[in-house]
């Protein structure tokens, strides 16, 4: 009887704490959008006011009624579907082979050791100056934005998984080891699974840095795309397209963010 009303004042205590997680989320969801709101109202009514001048600006009202232009033309659909698949190509590609190159440093110790001044050295590059140099071996096409966008995420890939690898617990190393476990099973069993949560966070670090790589290389080379938009735009003065593509590169990260985010939920739900 006792065991039975104690459970039952869990379940309530439960039940609680779980509307009160849902409250403070829906709250922060609601706080957001508005801060969002407030942000694009105060831009339409300093424009209209003339605190700003919207030539140089430009507002909310007119990027609408661009987007609104450029959509019955499809010229908005064009250069954005061309930006995202550069940049999801570009995310794929340097999330994929960074943890490919992760997993070979960490096997070899040798190759490890070899490697570590060139990465350190790789990754204090700015590696949109190696744009140019892409550019000119690739040739003027969508393959360098592509591959600046794979160099502009792939040395943080390899070093954030590399260093999750490194972290991993070496009792649980130790203990395969000595029920006579190969290194194989070591990096299926125990490095991998492990370092989910690392391989993951790359994830989210990559869709920023696959962005500016597309962005780049589109403000160098490319004939379509938001960066050749946003370049376009700004050298006829057209700053509507400018603040337009700038948006909408924002509202694509924000999304791509938003599915690696649903995905780590599902990774989680699934070795639970």
């Amino acid at each position: 009887m006792f065991r039975k009303k104690e459970l039952t004042e869990m379940s309530i205590q439960q039940a609680a704490f779980l509307k009160k997680i849902h409250l403070r989320n829906h709250i922060i969801l609601c706080v957001q959008i508005a801060l969002l709101v407030l942000f694009f109202g105060l831009w339409e009514l300093a424009a209209r006011q003339k605190w700003i001048d919207p030539f140089i600006f430009s507002q909310p009202s007119r990027m609408f009624s661009a987007m609104i232009q450029m959509l019955q033309d499809g010229t908005l659909i064009k250069h954005t579907g061309i930006t995202l698949w550069e940049t999801v190509v570009g995310f794929l590609l340097g999330t994929t082979l960074g943890t490919l190159i992760a997993i070979l440093l960490w096997w070899s110790d040798f190759i490890s050791d070899v490697m570590e001044p060139y990465l350190v050295i790789l990754n204090s590059l700015p590696k949109t100056a190696l744009a140019p140099i892409i550019i000119v071996w690739l040739g003027n096409n969508m393959t360098s934005i592509i591959a600046t966008a794979l160099m502009t995420s792939i040395i943080v890939t390899i070093m954030t998984v590399l260093g999750g690898f490194l972290e991993i617990d070496e009792d649980k190393i130790k203990l395969i080891r000595t029920f006579g476990g190969t290194k194989k099973q070591i990096l299926t069993k125990v490095v991998l699974p492990a370092s989910v949560p690392t391989i993951v966070n790359a994830l989210k670090i990559n869709v920023g840095l696959s962005f500016v790589g597309v962005i780049v290389g589109e403000f160098l080379v490319a004939s379509a795309g938001l960066g050749y938009l946003i370049v376009y735009g700004s050298q006829i003065f057209k700053l509507d397209w400018v603040m337009l593509s700038v948006v909408l590169l924002a509202i694509m990260a924000a999304l791509m963010y938003k599915s690696i985010v649903l995905l780590e939920k599902k990774i989680l739900k699934w070795r639970e």
